[in-house]
Formats: C-alpha cells, sequence, structure tokens
C-alpha cells in the first residue's frame, strides 16, 4: 500500500530514505525555495519500507507541471504504476526518475515497460566512491603518488582544515562561490538557493562546512552532507589566491578523516564526467567508479515531446548568452 506521509512519521521516513535528497529536510528546504513537495511511503502492512519525496515544477504559463523524483529507492512495479496515477491526477506531463541505485539491465527493462524514456540528466550517470572502512595508511597508500605528495606540499605550507559551522565560515563559502562561478563560467543555484539548503540542513545534523585556510585566510570550503553510513561532497568553491599551497588536495584528503571520524562507510564524490577538471582531480585519490541507473522520464502526457523540444530550445539559448554574458551567482 502506498498512502501519502505524515509529518508525525518524519523520524521513520528519514531512516528508510537512502539519500539526503530524499530527507525530510531536503523537502522542507524544497517547499521554501519555492517548489511544491509531496512524501509518500509505501508500506507492507504497519512497517514502512520505501519512500518517494517528489518535487513539483509549475511549466510557465500552462497548468502543467513536471515531477522530480531524484535519488530515490529501486523503482518497482507498485511504484512506478503508483507514479503514473498520481501524475495523470495532478497534471504532470511527466515524472523525471534518477534512482539511487546502480546500473541493472533487469530494472532498466521494467524502466522501458511503464513507459519510461531516457531522460535530461540532472546528476551525471556515474560517480566515485571511497571506501572508508579502509586504514588512514591504506587510502593513503592507494592514492596517485602526485596526490600523495600535493597533500605534503599543503601541510609544509602550513594549511589547516577544520570544520567551521560558523556564520562567518558559511558567508566566505558564499564568497568564493561567487568568485568560482564568475571564474569558470558555470550557472549555479542562486545565493538564496545556498542559504535555504544550509539553514535546513545544517541545523538538522546533515549538512557540515569544512574550510581550508592558510595565513589565516579562508582559500576553499566545501560543503559535505552526512545520511546513513555515507558522506557526499555536493558543493566546493576556492580562489585563485595561493592555488600553488594545494589546499585542495587537503581538504579532499581531511574530508575522509573526518568521515571516518563519523563512523561513515563510504565516500561519495557526487559526480564524474570523463575530461573534466574535477574529473581527474577525484581519480588521484583512488576511488571506485560507480554506474548508476541513469536518468528517466516516466512519460504520463503527449505533450512530452513538445516540453522536450522546448527544453533544448532554452538550453541553446542559454549556451550561446554564456559566451557573451557571464553567468552570475
Amino acid at each position: 500500500m502506498i498512502r501519502e506521509a505524515a509529518a508525525s512519521e518524519k523520524e521513520i521516513f528519514n531512516k528508510v530514505s537512502i539519500h539526503p535528497l530524499q530527507s525530510w529536510e531536503w523537502g522542507d528546504f524544497r517547499q521554501k525555495a519555492g517548489n511544491e513537495v509531496v512524501r509518500f511511503g509505501r508500506f507492507e502492512g504497519s512497517k514502512l519500507i520505501e519512500t518517494i519525496q517528489l518535487t513539483l515544477h509549475k511549466i510557465p504559463f500552462t497548468k502543467f507541471k513536471v515531477g522530480m523524483f531524484i535519488k530515490g529507492q529501486e523503482p518497482n512495479k507498485e511504484t512506478l504504476g503508483f507514479l503514473k496515477e498520481f501524475a495523470k491526477e495532478r497534471n504532470l506531463i511527466f515524472i523525471k526518475m534518477e534512482p539511487n541505485v546502480r546500473h541493472n539491465e533487469k530494472l532498466i527493462n521494467l524502466l522501458k515497460k511503464e513507459g519510461a524514456v531516457p531522460g535530461k540528466t540532472l546528476f551525471t550517470p556515474s560517480t566515485f566512491w571511497i571506501d572508508l572502512t579502509k586504514s588512514e595508511d591504506e587510502l593513503l597508500g592507494g592514492f596517485h603518488p602526485k596526490t600523495r605528495y600535493n597533500i605534503r606540499v599543503a601541510q609544509k605550507n602550513g594549511v589547516e582544515v577544520s570544520e567551521d559551522n560558523s556564520k562567518e565560515a558559511f558567508e566566505k563559502y558564499l564568497d568564493l562561490t561567487r568568485e568560482t562561478v564568475t571564474r569558470q563560467g558555470f550557472y549555479a543555484h542562486t545565493e538564496r538557493y545556498h542559504r535555504l539548503m544550509w539553514e535546513a540542513l545544517q541545523s538538522a545534523g546533515i549538512a557540515h562546512l569544512l574550510a581550508a585556510k592558510y595565513k589565516g585566510k579562508i582559500i576553499t570550503t566545501w560543503i559535505l552532507f552526512s545520511w546513513h553510513d555515507f558522506l557526499y561532497y555536493p558543493y566546493g568553491a576556492s580562489t585563485e589566491e595561493h592555488k600553488n599551497v594545494m589546499a585542495n588536495n587537503l581538504i579532499m584528503w581531511e574530508a575522509m578523516k573526518f568521515g571516518k571520524g563519523l563512523g561513515l562507510k563510504t565516500f561519495d564524490l557526487w559526480g564524474r564526467e570523463e575530461g573534466k577538471g574535477f574529473t581527474r582531480f577525484k581519480k588521484g585519490y583512488n576511488p571506485e567508479v560507480v554506474e548508476f541507473l541513469g536518468t528517466w522520464d516516466l512519460v504520463t502526457s503527449p505533450f512530452y515531446r513538445t516540453y522536450r523540444f522546448s527544453e533544448l530550445l532554452r538550453w541553446l539559448v542559454l549556451r550561446t548568452k554564456s559566451r557573451f554574458i557571464k553567468p552570475s551567482f
């Protein structure tokens, strides 16, 4: 049986949810950011066995919406059937699904059979995992020699890394994010988005801020999420100043030790794209490549093709615009 989850079930909902983007607090944050959020649970008798948290996004100038079910549990026939009925009731053109599940041909066949098609990705279909159950010596021994060297360079230069959840450190994170977006020219979430996210997740003990200081000045900041047995690295920002002291290499190593200190088992580096600089950086830490099920649009409306065409046009406009106008934060 699938039914809407009540606020009184928040604690058990979080125990069953397998990813921080399916946490109750993440839903609260998205509501404050302006999205409609709906939560359901699949029960066997009185036992909650699966959580479903959707964000609903209105398509401007229409009565239609799009649903997002991101980093959810393994899809099954009952859940997919429920989602299709819900989509039709709420005028959803489709529900975008990116299950937090490894690639599996049997599950892909089920998705296709239930009317899902490959969709435009939100998160990369693969990521890197690091086994935090290994000893520090085992982890260090597996790093690329250049990575170990850069960590030593940072240590010799007196770079210090610590958890700092203070208001001042978070404001510096925003400053560095603004600098990074301007420097690299990519589209990022707004400052308001980051503030609301931090407010909701840090107070719940999910989000943590690591700061790397050089000569008393913060030059690199990372926001990490801890959830069940996993540590995640979703956001990071740094200055070009003092790039030669290799603070980024040290903060990654300190993040691993931070996760071990919390008793976590796996560090998810939140994304992998061949040829990208951040991917080459992450490879130096000897991670395991993990392929997910990918992005699937559960289609429930004949207007889906029209939506995809308009989506393609929008991104073409944004890419063209970015050649002449730098994205802002």
